[in-house]
């Protein structure tokens, strides 16, 4: 049955509720904190993988009393979930000890081959190298796995918010534009191939040499900034091997959960198939705990619900998004896809845009362009985003990352990637 407006204006205002509560979190946090008799409740709406999730509950309550259960159903029924349990999916089996053990000896191998202070290069290295390669094994692969060396190798030190926050913003920035070398990596991207007739080629073509200078000269800016930090100390590169685990992951292992890895990602699309291989790979590693870490599974499955929740109220912002970017031409096109995606995740931005009719070679590729520009500046801006937030945000003051500092930190790569995007 067709929605009505009102039900899509009340999903607008619950949308600007929820990116709002984005952004107080650090409220929460604090009030939590104190340990009232509300302490937990303080603490679950403390936790952005729960926003959208919650306030998209609230939505399905309104439209269980607006338009019946039936009506409500049906909505549901009508979107597509599979890239929340994708996201979960790869989470899991990404963040796993074997292969976070055998792309820190890669890292290592490429820091190596670079001509400085090794703390520089190998942070050099995971800031490139690992978003770029999210254009082979997706970008919520690759965000898992930049995410867990940064927490390991650099973020454990106590304070240093300045750089943990340019850090992050580079970290989004760099990974929301590392995918657009293939057609099936980003989601933005993935959402409009079909519609706009795109493939790798194209992509490689005229995305892929902007990305990679947009990602480089992010990397290298941030690590020349911070040098004389990254300097000092001994850093963890080598993650994985600890007092409780302490013996090394087989090469047999390794080959196995990037077997594991490849499965999930060639099958994306599949969340039977995709699922399936989760199930076996978690009892593969029942099988052979003590080459095993913890798990992500309850970081994944937060993720994923936020990313559901995110599915469900931006479902209904079609009635004012499509309007406002088929009217824009398209140099003012790329600026307000940037800054709409900082408001909501750019999958739902692109995909809204490939239904425009009409629209020129020019028009596609600025909003695409502007979409994975501006993926870096808010949690919810990347579908990829909450899965760095979910690792890092325990190294941060109070355990929580603020919206507003991450929104600075990310605002100069931004830009640079936008510079490179408009030649």
């Amino acid at each position: 049955m067709p929605i009505p407006h009102f039900i899509e204006v009340i999903a607008t205002v619950l949308f600007a509720v929820a990116i709002v509560h984005t952004f107080s979190v650090p409220i929460f946090a604090r009030l939590a904190h104190k340990n009232g008799p509300h302490a937990g409740v303080f603490h679950a709406l403390a936790e952005v993988e729960v926003v959208f999730g919650f306030w998209a509950f609230v939505l399905m309550a309104i439209m269980a009393f607006g338009v019946g259960t039936q009506g409500m159903a049906s909505y549901i029924d009508t979107r597509n979930f599979t890239e929340p349990l994708f996201v979960f999916a790869i989470m899991v089996v990404a963040a796993s000890r074997p292969i976070i053990e055998l792309l820190s000896v890669v890292v290592r191998l490429i820091a190596r081959l670079i001509p400085v202070q090794r703390h520089l290069a190998t942070f050099f290295v995971v800031l490139t190298f690992v978003p770029l390669a999210g254009s082979l094994i997706t970008e919520p692969a690759a965000m898992t796995l930049a995410a867990l060396l940064l927490r390991d190798g650099y973020f454990k030190r106590p304070g240093h918010s300045a750089f943990k926050y340019m850090t992050l913003g580079v970290l989004f920035v760099n990974v929301s534009i590392g995918g657009v070398l293939t057609a099936y990596a980003a989601p933005p991207v993935l959402m409009v191939v079909k519609a706009f007739d795109w493939d790798s080629a194209y992509m490689a073509s005229n995305f892929g040499w902007r990305a990679v200078a947009g990602v480089i000269v992010n990397a290298l800016l941030l690590t020349f900034i911070n040098r004389k930090l990254l300097s000092q100390g001994e850093v963890q590169t080598h993650v994985g091997v600890t007092r409780e685990k302490p013996c090394r992951v087989p090469v047999v292992t390794m080959l196995v959960h990037v077997l594991f890895l490849i499965g999930v990602v060639v099958s994306a699309h599949h969340p039977a198939i995709f699922l399936g291989l989760l199930m076996m790979f978690i009892g593969f590693c029942e099988a052979y705990q003590r080459y095993q870490s913890r798990l992500m599974i309850k970081e994944g499955l937060l993720v994923g619900f936020f990313l559901a929740g995110l599915v469900l109220l931006g479902g209904l912002q079609k009635w004012w998004l499509q309007d406002l970017l088929g009217g824009l031409s398209p140099d003012v096109l790329f600026w307000g896809a940037m800054v709409l995606t900082a408001l909501t995740d750019n999958a739902a931005l692109t995909y809204l845009g490939s239904l425009v009719d009409g629209t020129s070679q020019a028009w596609r590729y600025m909003l695409v362009a502007g979409a994975v520009t501006g993926g870096g500046l808010t949690v919810i801006a990347n579908a990829p985003n909450p899965a760095g937030f979910a690792i890092l945000k325990s190294e941060f003051t109070d355990g929580t990352i603020s919206a507003a500092p991450l929104f600075a930190a990310a605002l100069v790569p931004t830009l640079i990637a936008a510079t490179f995007f408009l030649i």
